[in-house]
């Protein structure tokens, strides 16, 4: 069938205006203070209006945008074309929210309070809240989230909690709360109801107590074992809301598989096959001339601090105690520096927190060595020097007794001559310098015992070879052998009663 010029003019005018009426549809429709949403001077609430998108024109001056229990599927850029400077809390909770644009919130440079919660995020991208350098609230608790990439959360150095239960969080998100350096003002943190199986415990032990009271655990699969116990127990003690107001689901698995029923945490060290020891509290030890810093861990952050000495002398934050090179002074964060510490010095400080919510008194033993740690260096050389002699002792002797040159007594012409007075004495020499008869019998070695004749008076226990025959002295020596031939002055001579000569 065929169309008439006509008919392809209409057709044409037709789709135009077609299309005029879809873009108008899918355009966001303009703020309506009236019908659409409730303008109280600076808050501006559309909450359950079936909003698919943000309603545009929204006045610069809004402090506060409700847009919660909507239908919005994300958040980009555009979402607001103007800067929305003096907006401080954004709700966007109970939406249909997959994506979170990096630069989503470029023109709300001023948001302190975000909430994203009950959406459908499954992610948090590289950078992705990079922006809200000044946010202190961020709510994503009930969303899909399993991944949280590490660079998410950075540049935002005023954040103080972020509420992330109830997602498929898998891995502890260390990176948060190690060394204070990527949110140093954190004070909470929700990790409550995901799927986390295991707790880097070393690393939360070392976190001060005012951050691990806001770490919320509860609610995960967590397989029992000792560690978890102790740290678990170490808060209770310290009586920390993370262990304290969520104890009775602080709950774990016996075996990795999670098949086996959950038993409460603090019942670990009771349950079958497994004794667990507590992890208690020790106090800090010192070595002289060491500078020390006692730590006042309190379980709030921002409080005041007074330090008592073991001699019952008050420190302060302002007063810094100063006697030549020595000091003592609060740090800012509270904690009391000793420089260079004393043996006078040990005993037991007290700490007293005063905060807004609560007052702490915590207690530090700090036991003083009456030494220094390092070793000197003398000391060191005249450990080496000893070490070295004893080496050489215990070779000589080995030298001594196994490669002593072989001296025979008892050769056909009876032993008279040089060869016979060889015997009286043992000679180590590593090189000897003279050659005698008995160096022939070397190949053939046996072992010889002399024995003592019977009167040995006065003799001092030395032997005298032919019975009656003095030994005379040399160079000043109470002892000579007649025509011993030295061999270099490295020789060695002795003389016994009954030690066996190897020939």
């Amino acid at each position: 069938m065929m169309l008439s010029c006509d008919s392809c003019q209409l057709l044409w005018v037709f789709s135009i205006c077609f299309m005029k009426m879809t873009v108008t549809r899918i355009l966001a429709s303009p703020l309506n203070c009236q019908t659409t949403c409730i303008c109280a001077s600076d808050i501006i609430s559309c909450s359950k209006k079936g909003l698919s998108l943000v309603p545009s024109g929204l006045p610069n001056y809004t402090a506060m945008l409700d847009l919660s229990h909507n239908l919005l599927p994300r958040l980009r850029a555009e979402w607001t074309p103007a800067p929305l400077k003096r907006l401080h809390t954004l709700l966007l909770s109970h939406n249909s929210i997959t994506f979170v644009s990096s630069e989503a919130f470029i023109m709300t440079p001023q948001l302190r309070h975000l909430d994203l919660s009950c959406n459908k995020l499954n992610s948090l991208e590289e950078n992705v809240f990079s922006a809200l350098n000044r946010l202190e609230v961020l709510l994503l608790f009930q969303n899909q989230i399993a991944r949280i990439e590490r660079s998410a959360f950075d540049e935002m150095e005023l954040l103080q909690k972020i509420y992330l239960s109830q997602n498929a969080i898998t891995r502890f998100p260390l990176e948060l709360v190690k060394d204070g350096e990527k949110l140093p003002e954190l004070v909470l943190l929700d990790l409550s109801f995901n799927n986390i199986k295991t707790l880097p415990v070393q690393q939360l032990k070392s976190l001060p107590a005012w951050l691990s009271n806001g770490l919320y655990l509860h609610g995960n699969p967590l397989i029992c074992d000792c560690e978890l116990y102790g740290l678990f127990w170490n808060w209770h003690v310290r009586q920390l809301g993370s262990a304290m107001d969520f104890r009775e689901e602080l709950r774990c698995h016996q075996n990795a598989l999670l098949r086996s029923s959950t038993i409460s945490v603090f019942s670990i060290n009771s349950s079958e096959n497994r004794t667990c020891s507590l992890v208690r509290e020790t106090g800090m030890e010192a070595y002289l001339g060491e500078t020390v810093t006692l730590n006042c861990d309190t379980r709030q952050k921002g409080v005041s601090h007074v330090w008592v000495t073991p001699g019952n002398e008050w420190i302060q934050r302002q007063k810094d105690r100063s006697s030549g090179n020595r000091s003592i002074s609060i740090l800012r964060n509270g904690s009391l520096q000793i420089r260079p510490i004393q043996v006078e010095d040990r005993g037991t400080y007290t700490c007293y927190a005063h905060g807004e919510m609560l007052n702490e008194t915590l207690y530090v033993t700090l036991t003083v060595f009456n030494f220094t740690q390092h070793v000197h260096q003398d000391t060191l050389n005249t450990a080496y020097t000893t070490l070295v002699g004893c080496v050489a002792s215990v070779i000589l002797v080995l030298i001594y007794l196994y490669l002593t040159p072989c001296r025979c007594w008892c050769r056909p012409n009876g032993g008279q001559g040089e060869d016979r007075e060889s015997i009286r004495s043992s000679v180590l020499s590593a090189t000897p310098n003279h050659e005698t008869t008995s160096d022939k019998a070397v190949l053939s070695r046996h072992v010889a015992f002399l024995e003592p004749p019977g009167d040995l008076g006065g003799q001092n226990g030395k032997l005298k070879p032919n019975g009656s025959q003095e030994v005379p002295t040399i160079k000043g020596s109470p002892l000579q052998i007649p025509n011993r031939k030295l061999s270099d002055p490295g020789s060695i001579s002795s003389v016994f009663s009954d030690t066996p000569i190897v020939v």
